[in-house]
């Protein structure tokens, strides 16, 4: 059996965990002392090098394929797991996708694609998380990795706005539901992170220049890994239903903020 802490199981599944933000959430969890269970659905050479990673922090790790176009059934990866770990104590939806097109240009086709991985999966894997969860009795974390595309609508983005902000809204329902059983939910919104879905993961994060982002840079997926840490933890369990927004700064920046500026003019008011 799995060690325990505050009652629930330190057994982990982190869905899309073969690279960027998934893979750095897996680590960061190792390193807190959970099993893993990571999930790829293109990459399975970045799921084994994320599995060795989570072995190299002394914990056990289990690897599965997850296509989330293949639902319901595809979401019975998070029993399949917490069987072969032994338990489940903390489900992280991080498995996404999207397009780029205007609202007026997206197929149905496109449309469900997006809805299905961001949208549906999640569902259906927090779904089979809590059911886990509440059979056991012993409280749990669900964490889905959202967007400031959550919070913020973007032209060309209509599907995958549709898909965070309704995961959003999920997310506070199920809050609200499963409180009393020792269950919290919460979502981690991130912003530009150097990660491969932004084509700036060779890079230093630090050396790139976002004059339009407060802070002045994208963001390092491990800077994302670490809010999902902290909500994973037990020191975190009044925090329920809410949104951790890791964007450096940029949704405060209202309409004075754009991806077009190319200078700090903005900063003198």
């Amino acid at each position: 059996m799995p060690q325990r802490f505050d009652g629930y199981d330190r057994v982990a599944v982190v869905t899309g965990s073969d690279s960027g933000i998934g893979e750095a959430i897996a680590v960061a969890l190792a390193n807190e002392g959970f099993e893993v269970g990571v999930t790829w659905h293109s990459d399975e050479s970045g799921a084994r090098g994320t599995a060795e990673k989570v072995r190299a922090a002394g914990r056990k790790c289990e690897v599965r394929h997850l296509d989330l176009n293949r639902l319901p059934d595809a979401a019975g990866v998070v029993d399949e797991l917490a069987d072969a770990l032994g338990g489940l104590g903390v489900q992280v939806n991080c498995a996404g996708t999207g397009i780029s097109a205007k609202a007026v240009d997206t197929t149905y086709e496109d449309w469900r694609h997006v809805l299905a991985v961001d949208l549906d999966g999640p569902f259906l894997c927090a779904q089979r998380a809590a059911r886990r969860m509440l059979a056991a009795g012993r409280g749990g974390r669900i964490i889905n990795i959202t967007s400031v595309h959550e919070h913020a609508p973007r032209v060309g983005s209509g599907a995958y706005c549709a898909a965070k902000g309704g995961l959003g809204l999920l997310t506070k329902v199920m809050a609200q539901e499963l409180a009393g059983d020792g269950i919290t939910v919460n979502a981690v919104a991130p912003g530009e992170i150097a990660t491969p879905m932004t084509g700036n993961e060779d890079v230093d994060p630090r050396t790139v220049r976002r004059p339009g982002v407060p802070v002045g840079r994208p963001g390092d997926a491990n800077e994302v890994a670490a809010v999902v840490a902290m909500l994973a933890s037990p020191a975190a369990a009044y925090v329920t239903g809410s949104s951790y927004v890791v964007d450096g700064g940029m949704l405060l920046m209202g309409p004075q903020a754009g991806s077009h500026l190319t200078g700090d003019d903005w900063r003198n008011g």
